[in-house]
């Protein structure tokens, strides 16, 4: 099985962060305005699988590039996202972090946040 991240070479002007263990760009299929991803280098499946060292310099870059699209997109709130094995809906089998802008609108009623994950629990 190969990997979607391990076998793709990132061109240099589509990473907008970097930090010893980590690179971020932006996703290919963003579900708002300014939704990026945050890729580990070294092959791991899942967020349990990271290094102490890995999972600090993941949220590094959570805050710097929370600040980034603060300046750039002016959300109004975020959702940080992991799908950790198929059962949650991990479709890449490599730890990728969705750092998700939201905004006033974009649905209906964000009451629930990420529990509307499963559908019909949201609301509560």
């Amino acid at each position: 099985m190969t990997c979607l991240f391990c076998d793709k070479i990132f061109k240099k002007e589509d990473i907008i962060y970097e930090n010893e263990t980590v690179v971020a760009l932006y996703d290919q299929y963003p579900v708002s305005k300014g939704h990026v991803l945050i890729v580990p280098k070294r092959h791991i499946q899942t967020y349990f699988d990271a290094s102490f060292t890995e999972k600090t310099d993941v949220d590094q870059a959570i805050m710097t590039l929370k600040t980034m699209l603060d300046a750039t997109y002016h959300p109004d709130g975020y959702n940080i996202g992991i799908n950790n094995g198929i059962a949650s809906g991990q479709s890449i089998m490599h730890l990728h972090v969705h750092l998700i802008p939201r905004y006033v609108g974009d649905t209906l009623n964000p009451k629930g946040g990420v529990r509307g994950v499963i559908p019909g629990k949201q609301s509560y």
